[in-house]
């Protein structure tokens, strides 16, 4: 059984969270800029057994896609078609992931100056969108 990869893919920025080889828990991995990131997650697959790569979809509270797809979109389908045989891709909600990052900050006593740091809230989500769905299939 490998490692679960998670993404929570930006226009600038892109979160990217992994568990441990047991699936028990996600922990943060590393932000990357949105044009390194299909070249780092292929390096980390290579490196790593991973299985399933998740990847934050973003919806409005109506439960209809976000304008952010139009991006998301092109990006998932490069990402399948890059990704080795028998890893799978799928989509999970994300909404509401950056604002409990931001919770999870200030619960956490981060300074004011720690919270403003982009790539921080940028890992913090991939992390809760990784813990979510591996909450989602027990």
């Amino acid at each position: 059984m490998g490692r679960i990869l998670a993404i929570d893919y930006g226009r600038k920025r892109c979160g990217l969270a992994v568990t441990d080889p047991l699936r028990i828990a996600g922990t943060a991995l590393d932000t990357v800029p949105a044009s390194a990131v299909l070249e780092l997650v292929l390096a980390y697959i290579e490196a790593n057994e991973v299985d399933v790569v998740v990847v934050g979809q973003p919806s409005q509270l109506t439960g209809q896609p976000s304008e952010s797809m139009r991006y998301i979109t092109p990006f998932v389908a490069r990402l399948r078609k890059a990704l080795p045989q028998g890893v799978e891709v799928v989509m999970f909600d994300e909404r509401f992931t950056s604002t409990l990052a931001h919770r999870a900050m200030l619960d956490g006593g981060l300074k004011k100056s720690d919270r403003r740091d982009k790539a921080l809230v940028d890992r913090m989500a991939a992390t809760i969108i990784l813990n979510d769905y591996l909450m989602s299939r027990e």
